[in-house]
């Protein structure tokens, strides 16, 4: 008997170890996945909060009729071609009247965006007043001038600008015409060249709709032959193969897609490239397995006395599923659609397949224009050589995890607040 009794604690407390040795992995897995999770965000944010303030420098520019090469305000043509940027070099050169040699003024002049001129062309289109007269006038630094006011001291060495350009933005500093504050530009302008005038708002429309046309097709598509294949097929060998299909699709690489969708849609049908509308239907494609599964097991989910009960009082089969088991499985499916649409959000792959790759400034008006979307947006920033679009890129990664979270969470909260215990 006591033989008995040690041989049962020994195998319990070898047990017991295995469990505390399971649970520590558990919670070792755990603590390694938040960490790495905290580090991503860590270095995220590090570098892409600054891509959200921008620099300005104050100048006192005169809208001289002459410098501005102006003779008739009336004239869209003279307003939309003066040389503003005269204006602008004059306005530079009273900050800084010693700088007289040709190569030191290129340097001076470096210090303004090209956009500058273009904010001043806006401001005399807005007001013809404006011609002849001087205005203070808040304008956008050159990226490099303004990685510089954003790095610290201690790292203003690594800024590419030169000795004589870095005393004038100090002078510039400290007679307080420089100021900062949130970069609107970020998310009014589509892309560009240059860091300082490069937006997402491009990116965000084109991702718009491209989701928009995604969620149109896949929703109604996905639930139809959910509904199709829980309720009205036949159990035979062709349905099992059907289903079959459907899960190995879940699980085709996403890349898969963009060449069916270059293939056909884009070599066989001849629809134009990098439109969100072809967009929309790749993903379609893609997201398809996903809204079709989560959809079957939410039509399992509701109870077959809910169908019983309907049957019962003489309804159809066509009743019971559209007024009482549709009803009842609707938040599952929104649920699986939700997740679905962020992950369609996310791709990358299948739309560089079909040109949604192309360098775009004009913002689209509908999913026929061409466009971008948001991870390819980060795509080609991250590729750009300018050291200033290291920040615009982790900005652009803040977004769109930004709006995936949020997609995650009305996920979230529709299934804890429509769902039903049975």
């Amino acid at each position: 008997m006591n033989k008995t009794t040690e041989k049962v604690r020994q195998t319990l407390a070898k047990r017991y170890r295995s469990e505390k040795r399971f649970r520590a992995f558990g919670i070792a897995s755990i603590t390694l996945g938040l960490l790495a999770l905290v580090i991503l965000f860590t270095d995220i944010i590090g570098k892409g909060h600054s891509a959200f303030i921008e620099h300005r420098v104050t100048l006192e520019v005169s809208f001289d009729a002459d410098v501005l090469q102006i003779s008739d305000v009336n004239d869209a043509d003279q307003v939309t071609y003066g040389n503003y940027i005269a204006a602008i070099r004059a306005a530079m050169s009273e900050q800084f009247p010693e700088v007289q040699n040709r190569s030191e003024r290129k340097q001076l002049n470096g210090l303004i965006s090209s956009s500058a001129e273009f904010e001043l062309r806006d401001m005399l289109r807005a007001d013809h007043s404006l011609l002849g007269q001087s205005r203070t006038v808040s304008l956008q630094l050159d990226d490099a001038a303004d990685l510089f006011f954003k790095a610290s001291p201690g790292k203003r060495d690594g800024v590419r600008v030169t000795d004589l350009q870095k005393s004038w933005l100090l002078t510039l500093e400290e007679r307080d015409l420089v100021t900062s504050g949130f970069n609107q530009s970020l998310f009014t302008r589509g892309d560009s060249r240059e860091p300082e005038q490069a937006g997402m708002l491009g990116a965000i429309l084109g991702s718009l709709f491209t989701m928009m046309v995604t969620l149109v097709l896949s929703f109604p598509i996905g639930v139809a032959a959910a509904i199709y294949l829980e309720e009205f097929a036949p159990k035979n060998k062709f349905t099992d193969f059907i289903e079959v299909n459907i899960n190995n699709l879940a699980a085709v690489p996403s890349i898969i897609f963009g060449l069916l969708g270059v293939s056909i849609f884009i070599g066989l049908f001849g629809m134009p490239r990098s439109i969100p509308l072809v967009g929309g239907i790749v993903l379609t494609l893609m997201t398809l397995p996903t809204i079709i599964i989560s959809s079957r097991a939410a039509i399992k989910a509701v109870p077959p006395s809910i169908r019983q009960a309907a049957m019962g009082l003489g309804a159809s089969n066509m009743q019971v599923v559209l007024h009482h088991v549709l009803p009842l499985a609707l938040p599952g499916m929104l649920t699986g659609a939700i997740i679905g649409m962020a992950q369609a959000l996310g791709e990358t792959a299948p739309l560089l397949m079909i040109g949604m790759v192309a360098f775009i400034v004009e913002l689209p008006a509908g999913p026929v224009d061409p466009a971008t979307v948001l991870p390819v947006q980060i795509f080609l920033w991250a590729g750009s050589p300018e050291q200033a679009f290291v920040a615009l890129t982790s900005a652009a990664i803040m977004v769109l995890l930004a709006f995936l979270i949020t997609m995650n969470t009305i996920a979230v909260l529709l299934r804890k607040r429509l769902e039903r215990r049975w």
